[in-house]
């Protein structure tokens, strides 16, 4: 993500007046973030948040929450960043209302301790694998998708049965404040309060002491959240962000190609962590999906795309003006309207960028396309791992090989093949970064995961022969016992207990055959 800086202190939206505010919710913000943590903390040693039937009645509370409140979040969230119904609905709260669907639907099977295979030297114990919540989970959010990179992990922090203190960004003022007032309506304010404030608030809100932090934002807040969680050693998860390269080459069906990459650069105005950020292709390449993506922009926009409820604007001033600072001095092949009093800015394709430019050096979170010149695809490779690990990587192409190459030989969050964002959404792929771009993921069972401490749990028997054979390992130490260890340890006597079965079957094979032949010879002698 590209914001710089904590979030600023947020002004009240017109949707839903501060007289309505939750009155819990203004007790944890007035009487100080120390006095908030050691509260929720409490809570959750009393083990409020534990049971199954707990986390399930408040997933399924969150999940009224976006049906019962659908139209003022969709007010707010056009207010902050003019988002369209439509991308409001399939990019924010449908992706949120899967996610609770997911968890609900497998909460049980994901709770239930994971039995690990028994071996022979512990034929007679119990292996299993401990699902433990962290205790009192930090979730940071982003102004850019403020409903979706928030709720999302929250999700499985509920699920994984923690307590979570919820940070939404103020940079979205209007659903900012109306989650601040809705979220404690729904949940469990005690177990899941709302924390807003500036940077001021939030520098001291991380001086306390949390058991997980989760952060979406920029790399540059990111290392601030990092540097404060390094304090207690606190484990961390870093969606970040950084330039999501693309690569074309000439084997692709460019046509369509152009069609997806120009959709992954509007989506959000460009205000999207995995957005295509740059595009490398030979010269060749680049003249014929210049074309290509303005037939995508007609078919898309019929008609002045400023006009169109379907394209958003920047989220502030500053941004803005950052933006139309990297415009300075390029090569506009296509688009380039701007209107500062609406915050708006074109889909722009840039030429003839060089890397040494300014659009170059950061990423662009904005509607800005610029397209750098390379020889092929080592060329672009090279290009790629000359900078920081992105959090996403594009590649269109028919190329087996080339495919290969780029999954082998370049280091990204992940990956998508002849299309751009899609990963993110795709079903069963973890969401996270690498490097620069992050560190840990989410999404689907990732985010139950993400929450939990797998605890390695070993419950020992009084088994008498498990005794016996055990007493190797108690001293006075013998010769027997060493050579006995080593071979447990090195020609790994670990046989797992599916061969148990035969095994026992063919010891007891033979001592029956070994009793049977002693019986009838006693027999025979008589």
């Amino acid at each position: 993500m590209i914001s710089k800086q904590l979030p600023q202190t947020m002004t009240t939206s017109p949707h839903i007046p501060r007289a309505k505010l939750d009155h819990a919710s203004v007790v944890d913000l007035d009487s100080g973030s120390g006095g908030l943590v050691e509260r929720t903390r409490s809570v959750f040693r009393s083990g409020r948040t534990l049971p199954a039937s707990f986390r399930r009645q408040q997933l399924q509370n969150l999940m009224r929450m976006l049906d019962d409140e659908q139209e003022t979040l969709l007010k707010c969230l056009h207010e902050d960043l003019r988002k369209s119904k439509h991308e409001s609905l399939v990019s924010e709260i449908f992706i949120v209302k899967h996610q609770i669907k997911k968890h609900l639907s497998n909460l049980g099977k994901w709770m239930k301790p994971e039995k690990v295979p028994r071996t022979l030297e512990n034929f007679f114990d119990d292996l299993y694998i401990y699902k433990e919540p962290y205790g009192v989970v930090l979730v940071i959010g982003a102004w850019n998708y403020p409903i979706l990179v928030l709720l999302a992990p929250v999700v499985g922090a509920i699920a994984a049965g923690n307590c979570v203190i919820i940070k939404p960004s103020e940079l979205a003022q209007a659903t900012s404040h109306a989650l601040e007032t809705l979220l404690p309506k729904y949940l469990d304010n005690e177990c899941y309060p709302v924390f807003t404030g500036g940077p001021e608030k939030t520098s001291e809100l991380l001086k306390e002491r949390f058991d997980y932090i989760f952060y979406t934002g920029s790399s540059q807040v990111g290392k601030l959240i990092h540097q404060a969680a390094s304090r207690y050693l606190t484990p961390t998860t870093l969606e970040l962000g950084g330039k999501s390269p693309v690569y074309v080459d000439a084997s692709a069906n460019l046509q369509l190609a152009a069609k997806r990459l120009f959709w992954g650069k509007i989506q959000n105005s460009g205000q999207v962590c995995i957005a295509p950020d740059y595009v490398l292709c030979t010269k060749d390449v680049q003249i014929k999906l210049l074309g290509y993506i303005e037939k995508a922009m007609k078919e898309f926009f019929q008609g002045t795309i400023k006009n169109s409820p379907d394209f958003g604007r920047i989220i502030n001033q500053r941004h803005f003006e950052r933006l139309t600072q990297l415009l300075k001095n390029q090569n506009i092949a296509i688009g380039g309207h701007i209107d500062a009093d609406e915050r708006f800015i074109s889909p722009t394709v840039l030429i003839d960028v060089q890397p040494g430019d300014r659009i170059m050096q950061e990423e662009i979170f904005g509607p800005l396309l610029p397209i750098v010149n390379v020889s092929g695809e080592d060329d672009a490779i090279e290009f790629i791992n000359s900078r920081e690990k992105p959090l996403a990587l594009y590649v269109f192409t028919n190329n087996s090989g080339t495919k290969k190459k780029f999954l082998e030989r370049t280091s990204s969050g992940g990956v998508t093949i002849n299309d751009t964002i899609m990963h993110l959404v795709a079903e069963g792929l973890p969401f996270g970064g690498v490097g620069q771009s992050g560190m840990g993921a989410y999404k689907d069972r990732a985010s139950f995961d993400t929450f939990v401490h797998k605890k390695s749990v070993l419950s020992r028997s009084y088994n008498i022969l498990g005794e016996k054979i055990e007493s190797v390992k108690y001293p006075p130490y013998k010769e027997f016992n060493t050579k006995f260890l080593k071979t447990a340890i090195l020609h790994n006597m670990g046989l797992p207990t599916k061969f148990i079965g035969h095994v026992l079957t063919y010891t007891l094979g033979i001592i029956t055959a070994v009793s049977a032949y002693y019986i009838y010879h006693y027999v025979e002698d008589k």
